[in-house]
């Protein structure tokens, strides 16, 4: 790899990392500004270290530390030290992030407990699945999905849906009250369809046809700066009965003002035309799953 390369490769890592930052600050905000302080129990690893301050007054970080450290240690016996880095990372910083926000936020932002479950649900999926665009992780109960399934073959959806279940249900035996299990099961339903949503907009793709006498340059730039493959097609102008050569490239949604910079900096009277696509799949994109 060259130095330009390189160069781009440690921006890539470190722009990855501060987005990666960002969204656990964000999930924070979510249960110590929104959830903890209305007593609203979630899924997940947090919502079991919530459970545990309700009823013993450990601060949600120390629970969530130890108890991910604990998976940490099992998850690298099971999967590797490869399987999380970033899932390390991501626990650390939450944890941290905990420590400081929960002694300083000690009344809910908002006086309507629907209103907080709502917001607390939109704020930590959305941030969790920011998350997931970076390749990172906040440890927990996708620790234990990937552990089970790599002896069992349950979906990794499924199983943290268990798990959540589980969870938020025990919240009964607490509070003594459905209503607060209720919540719990709103804030549930309102992160998993932030989830979704912001990583269907994360993964959806786009097939990009480009004209231009300077396509040798173009795809140069794009397979080096960018990372995407590029497809040279033979064509023949029917108007100009000149041939033609077009580049066809496949990339997120997210890459293309990427593609339209570069493909402006060579050439800024190129002819591109853009469609989405339903779904791509092989190497750089999602696996082959029929």
């Amino acid at each position: 790899m060259d130095t330009k390369n390189k160069k781009y490769a440690l921006l890539a890592l470190v722009k990855s990392y501060i987005i990666i930052t960002f969204a656990l600050f964000v999930n924070a905000i979510a249960w110590t500004a929104f959830l903890l302080p209305s007593e609203i129990v979630g899924g997940g690893v947090t919502g079991a270290a919530a459970l545990l301050y309700y009823a013993t007054g450990i601060p949600v970080a120390a629970s969530f530390f130890l108890a991910n450290v604990v998976l940490v240690i099992f998850g690298i016996k099971s999967l590797g030290i490869g399987f999380g880095i970033r899932t390390v990372f991501g626990v650390v910083v939450l944890s941290l992030f905990f420590g400081i926000l929960q002694p300083l936020i000690t009344e809910p932002v908002v006086d309507d407990r629907f209103m907080s479950a709502i917001l607390g649900g939109i704020l930590g999926g959305a941030s969790v699945g920011l998350v997931f665009t970076q390749g990172g992780s906040t440890g927990g109960t996708d620790i234990i999905a990937m552990i089970i399934n790599k002896y069992r073959n349950i979906s990794h959806g499924r199983i943290i849906l268990y798990l959540d279940l589980f969870i938020i249900s025990s919240s009964y035996f607490l509070f003594q009250s459905l209503e607060v299990m209720v919540y719990g099961y709103v804030t549930m339903a309102v992160a998993s369809y932030s989830i979704d949503m912001l990583l269907m907009g994360h993964r959806r793709s786009v097939q990009l046809f480009i004209f231009s006498p300077q396509h040798d340059l173009i795809a140069e730039r794009i397979a080096n700066e960018i990372g995407r493959g590029v497809t040279l097609l033979d064509g023949r102008g029917w108007y100009s009965k000149e041939d033609i050569s077009v580049l066809m490239v496949v990339v997120r949604r997210y890459e293309t003002s990427t593609v339209f910079r570069t493909v402006k900096e060579i050439d800024p009277e190129a002819f591109i035309s853009v469609a989405n696509v339903m779904g791509v799949y092989g190497k750089g994109f999602d696996p082959i799953k029929y």
